[in-house]
């Protein structure tokens, strides 16, 4: 990571913990009014695509699941993904879990655009489900913001077929006041 890119997301971070930045700079329809921020990751990795015909039976290229550590600071301190079980992914729900024990799995509920078209959207996940007494507990809403890289490009010509899309995002964990 560059000085510059780590100076931006520890101010932004900072902000989305007491609250005035993360206001001003998050779009509508992902924030979480009566909320406030109880901690902020950052996380690394890849989104993976499956090659799957569309509702015009066009091949296209579809989110299937990330695979990404949550990182504080330089330090690992978890990971994210969409299923334990291969057969079993659903990329609308997806789990946050942290080396203290806790986890969140949330389901995509807003969306909004990233800020090029090569980054993933900024989203909106409602908690579904929570384990643990560590930081995540008591975390009743997920966003993705920040969004680097990420979205599938070029043909997708073999159904089955998988690519995987490195990225990176900041994940800030809401909980009720």
């Amino acid at each position: 990571m560059t000085a510059k890119r780590a100076v931006y997301r520890s101010l932004v971070l900072a902000g989305l913990l007491h609250g005035s930045l993360a206001l001003a700079g998050t779009p509508d329809e992902i924030r979480v009014p009566g909320e406030i921020p109880g901690a902020a990751l950052h996380a690394e990795g890849a989104q993976i695509y499956e090659c799957l015909r569309d509702a015009e039976h066009q091949l296209v290229w579809q989110a299937r699941e990330p695979a990404a550590a949550l990182m504080d600071g330089d330090n690992s301190v978890g990971r994210h993904y969409a299923a334990l079980h291969w057969a079993a992914v659903d990329a609308r729900t997806l789990v946050w879990e942290h080396k203290d024990g806790s986890s969140v799995k949330a389901r995509i509920v807003a969306r909004a655009a990233g800020r090029t078209g090569d980054d993933l959207p900024w989203l909106k996940f409602g908690v579904v489900t929570q384990t643990g007494n560590g930081l995540f507990y008591g975390v009743t809403h997920v966003q993705r913001i920040n969004t680097q890289g990420g979205m599938a490009r070029g043909p997708c010509t073999e159904p089955g077929a998988y690519r995987s899309v490195p990225y990176s995002a900041d994940y800030v964990f809401w909980r009720a006041e």
